[in-house]
């Protein structure tokens, strides 16, 4: 494939990628990014975890994570657990009101996917579907 063609390519997936976060951050109520979301999820999936190793699992430094485990426990979306027998351990763990951001933050999500594919027909979707499942092929294999 030509360089004119990669570049074409890769704008056209940062508009589109800027358009959705533009749609989603109007529509969900908390002042978040999708950082913290991403971190909601995996304190939903796995439950209470430390600071050091939620920011290795999803890939962020150890100071991003501060600044979003603190933004999350500001908003009443989760709170910081002691350990009884080692003060110095703290885990984060989602509350009640951020498994509703959560809810919601996945319901929006949805939604502006849906808006985003109705243009397709679908041939086109099936189409789009196999580059997908070859990209993350591509991913995956490099990652090995």
């Amino acid at each position: 494939m030509e360089q004119t063609s990669i570049f074409k390519l890769i704008h056209m997936i940062e508009q589109m990628n800027n358009a959705n976060i533009i749609r989603f951050t109007k529509a969900f109520p908390y002042p978040l990014g999708i950082s913290p979301i991403l971190v909601l999820n995996e304190l939903h999936s796995n439950g209470p975890q430390k600071q050091a190793e939620l920011a290795e699992t999803i890939g962020y430094t150890k100071g991003a994570m501060t600044n979003i485990a603190e933004k999350l426990v500001k908003l009443g979306l989760a709170e910081r657990l002691y350990d009884q027998a080692d003060r110095r351990t703290i885990r984060l763990m989602i509350t009640n009101e951020g498994e509703k951001a959560l809810v919601k933050a996945q319901s929006i999500g949805k939604e502006v996917f849906i808006q985003l594919f109705e243009v397709l027909n679908e041939e086109e979707i099936a189409q789009y579907l196999l580059i997908q499942e070859k990209l993350v092929q591509g991913i995956q294999d490099k990652q090995l």
